[in-house]
């Protein structure tokens, strides 16, 4: 039971990653331009956090000034790894836009991955201006800059909590075969889907669906209804 892609789901960009459950997800990387505005932001960011740390120890005199290196050091260097490992892949910047860091399986990005892409700038930046990085971005499907292809991370747009569509009352009903993935989709869809459809179309599609569920048509409809409940599981 297969369905021809649509025009839609070619063009939309998208990362599969399959759960050690059998579940798909759909992620959505980011492109060059929103992660250069989160980023910029986040420069912002450290610039004015840098500019008010350093006129406060300059008061302090040669020992503010040792201190305020430091902290130079540790801002320019730790401010992206910490805000990613301990705010769910988000820094300021990332979480104004919408942005997380995950790694390519999915799961949060960890202390050695995050420490990795962040240390890795320098190589995106050469010559100059992100040349490298911005480059990279642009050629790979997934926009990953180099620090993400050595990591293993991938830059997303942050999942929304969208409420799944009610299926229909109906007794479960057990699969009459064994489905594939994709069977099991196709046959929820419907089954969500089945509000917002004429009755010919649900008609015309329950036939198409029962033929190789060997379902009479004229049962189809409830059927897979059945089927669909007992896939999702009880509301």
């Amino acid at each position: 039971m297969q369905s021809a892609p649509s025009a839609t789901a070619l063009l939309d960009n998208t990362h599969r990653v399959e759960t050690p459950e059998g579940i798909d997800l759909l992620l959505h990387p980011a492109g060059l331009v929103p992660r250069a505005l989160a980023f910029a932001l986040d420069l912002l960011i450290r610039g004015a956090l840098l500019a008010a740390l350093g006129f406060a120890f300059a008061l302090l005199g040669k020992f503010g000034m040792g201190v305020g290196a430091l902290l130079l050091f540790l801002v320019q260097w730790w401010y992206m790894v910490l805000f990613e490992v301990l705010n769910q892949g988000r820094t300021p910047g990332k979480q104004w836009l919408g942005l997380r860091v995950i790694h390519d399986d999915g799961t949060p990005v960890g202390w050695t991955s995050s420490l990795t892409r962040n240390l890795l700038r320098f190589v995106d930046m050469l010559p100059f201006g992100y040349f490298l990085g911005a480059l990279c971005c642009l050629w790979h499907p997934s926009f990953k800059r180099l620090g993400d292809l050595a990591a293993g991370t991938l830059v997303v747009y942050r999942e929304r909590n969208v409420s799944a569509p009610a299926l229909p009352e109906a007794e479960a009903v057990t699969p009459p075969l064994p489905l594939k993935l994709d069977e099991q989709h196709a046959l929820i869809a419907f089954a969500e889907r089945h509000s917002t459809l004429t009755a010919q179309r649900r008609l015309e599609l329950a036939s198409i669906l029962a033929e190789p569920l060997k379902i009479e048509p004229t049962q189809a409809e409830a059927r897979i209804h059945g089927i669909a409940r007992s896939l999702v599981g009880p509301a």
